[in-house]
């Protein structure tokens, strides 16, 4: 029953939500982007959060003061579907995301997505995937938005990770910004550990400190993926040691 009364206010939020969004439209297209973000960032944080106590999730996250002053971007290890409402609505503020270009398919989610200034990549067009990349390091610089981009590429589904590619890394090499690793604990629990059913879940979230990618090498950067892998592995262990 949960997980159907969950779904049902999913869809009946964004419904809801059609004139705000219709307003955020205007306001892009009359080139207020401030006023459009403040707008968004509002309503995207409000529907994450009530999405997380509607599913029972509860958040517990530390590290905040690790985030830098400008823009960043932020890499979390990806367990579940639930990592991006818990990073919606717990980081500092709602960070535009790197997604996967099939999520423009959905109605009502997409048009949400572009006005919060998510930016979608094609796993199997590797052209395409280095011009979106583009595109985030542009507004990172440009309008100075972090991002968030999951550099496994897909859900662990479990407490498990997998290798972090580079090509995540592009936009924060690109623009010359810390790369924030995020640590996330116990999403799977909600949803990928009981056949997609909701379920109760008790998450931790910890954001470690950044690393400057200004000036690195170029050997730096390429092992930046393993760096990052690593330091949330570490994290994890010693959270559970």
């Amino acid at each position: 029953m949960r997980t159907i009364i969950w779904f049902i206010y999913f869809w009946g939020y964004l419904l809801l939500a059609l004139p705000k969004m219709k307003k955020a439209q205007r306001l892009a297209a009359a080139g207020e982007l401030d006023a459009r973000d403040a707008m968004v960032e509002g309503m995207v944080q409000k529907w994450a959060r009530s999405l997380l106590r509607l599913a029972g999730v509860t958040v517990e996250i530390t590290g905040l003061e690790n985030i830098p002053a400008g823009p960043s971007v932020f890499v979390p290890n990806h367990q579940s579907y639930f990592d991006i409402p818990v990073l919606l609505a717990w980081l500092d503020k709602p960070h535009p995301l790197v997604s996967k270009q099939e999520v423009k398919k959905i109605p009502l989610i997409r048009t949400w997505m572009e006005q919060l200034g998510c930016v979608f990549i094609d796993r199997d067009n590797a052209r395409q995937s280095v011009a979106a990349l583009g595109d985030a390091a542009r507004e990172i610089t440009g309008r100075g938005r972090s991002f968030v981009i999951f550099p496994e590429g897909t859900r662990s589904r479990g407490d498990a990770m997998g290798e972090f590619k580079n090509g995540g890394f592009r936009a924060a090499l690109k623009a010359g910004v810390p790369v924030v690793p995020v640590v996330i604990d116990g999403t799977y629990r909600a949803m990928e550990a009981n056949d997609m059913w909701i379920h109760p879940a008790r998450v931790r979230v910890k954001v470690l400190p950044a690393i400057p990618t200004r000036g690195m090498s170029r050997e730096e950067s390429k092992a930046i993926g393993q760096r990052v892998h690593d330091m949330i592995a570490a994290e994890k262990r010693e959270t559970r040691g």
